[in-house]
Formats: structure tokens, sequence, C-alpha cells
């Protein structure tokens, strides 16, 4: 270990700043890690403890009030810390309780102060006490079914009643209890510049042809070092391999939100075998840099890249009408639960009401820079009902012109992607994020 801290020394670093500065965990801890110098045990360790200390956070939480007999907010935000990390260890890891105790009882004095020792001892005991079933059945004493069910899979239950909306009353638990699951890395050929066998030893996605599952570090492999490949969720492959299969216009092709690039960088080798050029358009600066840095492996002339607000870019009407648009819009993120574990409980239905206003404002934009008969790609990385088929909805009654295509049989090797006319991906049926896909055509 690298200067003398331990691994879960690493882990309290990382999750302070996930609690207390808003740091997405992911990227707190690659980074932490990379100073850390850990061995490769014991950076599996702080993985497993930053990131199910971050998805179970919530159950960990009443958990903590239950064994302590108080409310969080009497506490340092430091020492809730730390109790979560110790719940993980002894409910969610193979840690012996006791190990567990002690060795946050020492963190807590190496960090906090001997002050707290005490109660972090007293507190962890109970927690210990034990197992996290029986933790969560006596939780759910009294509950209705959606309150069970929320802490028995470890959301919000606000969270837990969008799923309610949108699936079966069988599927529910089966889509929850997979937002529990670290999906492995997700690999995608930039086209023109690299084939799939080049991705070896990762195997081939079950149904994007443009991907590769990998048990390892991607930067391992030359053609993501050399960036004519990429690390891409195969839902976000399928949502832009459907744009590219429908029937359109020939001219150009938009991404209207390409931030940080992933789908810019497919869409352009595609567009460029059919000789059409893109246009990637981000309203942040610095995403606007990674875009153009997922571009710059492609010749030059094969895209380009516009710093602009989507709801009102001018700077983009120049290059208008398009062909082809990708409004992947900004949304709460509820499909990629599995891969933020944090995200389920910093989001909440405030949020969404905010980001509803700006997502039909976006497809309100891409529809009035369509040439006639071009065609829309409304895509969300989630299926809350209010972000997904309301918005296209709305957007359908707003625009008299345009149609709604069937998203679904465009992916045909796809089963269970129907939502409608809509495509809805879910993790516990493709093993991708919960994309969501509309396609929507001008009809004059």
């Amino acid at each position: 270990m690298s200067g003398g801290l331990s691994p879960r020394r690493v882990a309290f670093d990382v999750l302070r700043q996930v609690s207390g500065e808003g740091a997405y965990a992911n990227l707190a801890l690659a980074k932490r890690l990379t100073r850390a110098g850990l061995e490769t045990r014991d950076a599996a360790f702080v993985t497993e403890l930053v990131a199910g200390t971050c998805r179970l956070r919530g159950t960990y939480d009443a958990i903590i009030e239950s064994a302590s007999g108080r409310g969080l907010k009497t506490m340092q935000p430091a020492v809730v810390d730390l109790l979560r990390l110790l719940a993980h260890q002894a409910l969610g890891m193979a840690v012996p309780a006791r190990a567990a105790v002690a060795a946050t009882v020492g963190l807590a004095r190496d960090t906090v102060g001997q002050r707290v020792t005490g109660l972090v001892n007293a507190v962890g005991r109970r927690i210990a006490a034990h197992d996290l079933q029986e933790w969560v059945e006596l939780l759910s004493e009294g509950l209705d079914e959606t309150d069970r069910l929320a802490i028995r899979t470890h959301h919000p239950r606000w969270i837990v009643a969008a799923y309610e909306k949108v699936l079966q009353e069988n599927e529910v638990a089966q889509a929850l209890e997979a937002n529990n699951l670290a999906p492995r890395p997700t690999l995608v050929m930039r086209p023109g510049l690299a084939e799939v066998e080049e991705l070896a030893p990762a195997v081939p996605t079950v149904y994007s042809p443009f991907g590769a599952v990998l048990d390892g570090a991607p930067g391992d492999l030359a053609a993501v070092r050399e960036g004519r490949a990429g690390v891409q969720d195969e839902g976000s492959q399928l949502v832009c391999l459907a744009l590219t299969r429908v029937e359109a216009p020939s001219g150009p092709w938009l991404d209207l939100c390409a931030g940080p690039g992933g789908k810019s960088a497919l869409l352009a080798g595609l567009a460029r075998q059919r000789g059409e050029h893109l246009v990637a358009n981000e309203v942040a600066a610095h995403r606007a840099k990674l875009v153009e840095q997922a571009l710059a492996v492609y010749p030059p002339g094969t895209a380009s890249v516009i710093c602009s607000d989507g709801c009102d870019p001018e700077p983009v009407r120049r290059h208008a009408p398009f062909a082809r648009i990708m409004v992947d819009a900004p949304c709460s993120g509820l499909g990629a639960l599995r891969r933020r574990p944090e995200a389920r409980w910093r989001r909440t239905p405030a949020d969404l009401a905010e980001l509803v206003s700006l997502q039909r404002a976006l497809l309100e934009t891409a529809i009035g820079l369509l040439v006639p008969g071009g065609v829309a790609a409304y895509v969300t990385c989630s299926p809350h009902a209010d972000e997904t088929a309301a918005i296209v909805e709305a957007a359908l009654k707003n625009n008299p012109h345009m149609e709604l295509l069937d998203a679904a049989a465009l992916l045909p090797e796809v089963p269970g992607a129907a939502r409608g006319g809509y495509v809805q991906l879910w993790p516990h049926r493709h093993g991708t994020d919960a994309m969501f896909l509309a396609l929507l055509r001008g009809t004059s």
C-alpha cells in the first residue's frame, strides 16, 4: 500500500468525497486507487467496499438510525460514513463482525478522533448483532408492499413506484435487483477503424454488432489506447444502430447532446461509411472537448463539434436541416443505477421535474431542425414514464406533422424490447442499461 494508508482508509476518503462533496463514486474511486498504488486484492476490497456502501446507503442509514436510536443528522457526517462502511463490511461482505467493528473503531480514531470511538464501537456492535436479511425484516414491519420492496431491493420508494408503473408485477423485483449487480466493462469499436475481433479476449456482445464484453481493464487493449475503440454500454450502441437502420433522406446527421462523446464516435463512423457528415453539439465546454477527443481519431472532415445550448442552438442551425438527429437527453439516470451506485440516493422526484422541462425543449428543438422526412431519435437512460413516453406523447401532440415509428421493429434481434411503439431495454432482460428509444419522423 502507498503512503501507509490501509484499504479501509482509502475507502473512507473516497466515501467522504461522495457524501460530503457530491463526487461520483466511480470517478473518485478510480482517481484514488491510481494514487494509492494498492495491490490487486486490496484494490478489489476497496472497490467493493465503496460501491457496495453507496449502493445500499439508504438501507444502511435506516439500520444505523435503528441501531443508534438517533437520527443521522445528530451525528458528524464523517461518523455516519464510518458506520456505513462498517455496516457493509459486517452485513454485505465476508468480513467477520468483530473484525469489521474493531477495524472501523481504529479508523475512527485515526480520522475523526478518540472521542467518537465509543459511539462507533457501541453502534457497530448493534449493527453486527443481526445479518442483513434480519435487518430487512425488522425494518419492513408494518410497511406496505412498495416500501417493503424498496427496503428489500435497496432503492428509494419513488424509484420502486416508477418501476411498478412500467413493468409487470412479477418483473419489478427482478429489475430492481439487477441494479445491484455491477456490470462488466463493455467495449465498442469505431466503425471503419477497428473490428470486433481486435477486442479479444473480450467476447462479442449478444445483440450489438459493434461491441464486446471484457473481463479486465479496457486500457490493456491497443485499440482502446489508440482510440479506435472505446467503452460504451451495449444499450447505447443499440439505440445508435436503430437510428441508422431507419429509412431517412440523405443529409448531415446531428448528435444534439453529444457529451462526453461515446455515441458521437459511433455515429460518426457509421455516417462516414454512408458519405454523410456528423455534427456533434454539446452545451458544456469541458464536455465538448471530450467529444472532440473522441472524434479526433477519424479523418478530418468526418465530424464537426459545436458548443452551444441544445434548446436554442443558433450555431447548429447553420448546418441544418438534418436527416437524422440523436437526442440523448439529460435524464435521471435511473437506467444506469448499476453503474452509478450513489445515484439512487442522490436523485429525487424534484430533480425529475426540472429534467422533464429540459427534455421537452430539446426534443422540440430537434424536430425543428429536421429535413422533411427526417428522423429524430429521443433517447434517455431511464425507464421512468415522465421522462420517456410522456415526453414523446407531448411532442407528437404539439407537432401533428410528426409520426411515431415502430422502433422495436428496427431491432428484431433484441427480444422483449418493445414497449408500445418504443424500445425499452433492461438490465434483467438484456444485460444492458435501461435505455429508452423513440423514433419520430416528419411527414411533411
